[in-house]
């Protein structure tokens, strides 16, 4: 049912966003003349790599910097390229890897090996499923690039204040998704384009009825600083290796 899910939903999102997809294309090649989809390689289920189709929001060969976390007054984004992440256009792109197979509709998010190869043991297991274009976690830290916009070291910062808490609610996910769940995490995250208040609400419910811990809850809620805070499993670090975990 979710692999059929993710086909019908996929292939209706992308019928009725091709008008807006061709248009933003079309302003980001004037923009530069460069082309305006990424393929950014990322980690996939099983730690297998795949390709993950995106709307450039970057200047080219932005990932030349080595710098994988990017805060909302980096750079390397460009004019349009902001107007792309506060819609979070770029995503819609991801439609086509889920018609792949590679990736669903939600699920925890992909990332890139330098971050994977840090995942301890626990984390691992946000591997054992496709990753998504939104789950739990893309609701709550909807605002990633405010969070390290000033932050010297963004990469340093995602992992003390941001990747724990992604972790566990992917975790979260991992261990009690159901289709209905998937449901409601797409329209929370629909919800969200209006009413990032009323989504964050939504998925304080949806964890509160799931028994999550109060800790989880409270950073879920996005009423307090985020602190740092170990990742899950912090004391036993593994390497991931394409093909598989370690």
């Amino acid at each position: 049912m979710k692999r059929l899910l993710d086909i019908v939903l996929a292939c209706l999102g992308l019928l009725f966003s091709a008008p807006l997809l061709l248009l933003v294309m079309l302003l980001a090649w004037l923009q530069d003349g460069h082309p305006p989809l990424y393929v950014a390689p990322r980690v996939g289920r099983g730690g297998t790599p795949f390709r993950m189709v995106k709307l450039r929001s970057m200047v080219p060969a932005a990932d030349a910097s080595g710098v994988d976390s990017t805060g909302a007054a980096d750079p390397r984004i460009t004019r349009l390229g902001h107007f792309i992440r506060r819609y979070k256009l770029d995503e819609l792109t991801q439609l086509w890897n889920v018609l792949t197979g590679d990736m669903s509709l939600v699920g925890p998010r992909p990332n890139v090996r330098r971050e994977t190869d840090l995942y301890t043991r626990e984390e691992c297991r946000l591997l054992s499923v496709r990753p998504g274009i939104t789950d739990f976690a893309s609701i709550v830290f909807a605002d990633e690039g405010e969070i390290l916009c000033h932050e010297a070291d963004p990469d340093l910062a995602y992992n003390q204040l941001i990747r724990p808490w992604k972790s566990r609610l992917g975790l979260v996910y991992v261990d009690r998704n159901t289709v209905a769940m998937d449901l409601r995490l797409i329209a929370l995250t629909l919800l969200a384009l209006l009413s990032r208040r009323r989504a964050l609400a939504g998925v304080r419910r949806l964890l509160a009825s799931l028994g999550v811990e109060q800790a989880l809850l409270r950073a879920a809620s996005r009423e307090e600083k985020l602190q740092p805070f170990p990742p899950p499993g912090a004391n036993e670090i593994v390497k991931t290796r394409s093909g598989g975990i370690a």
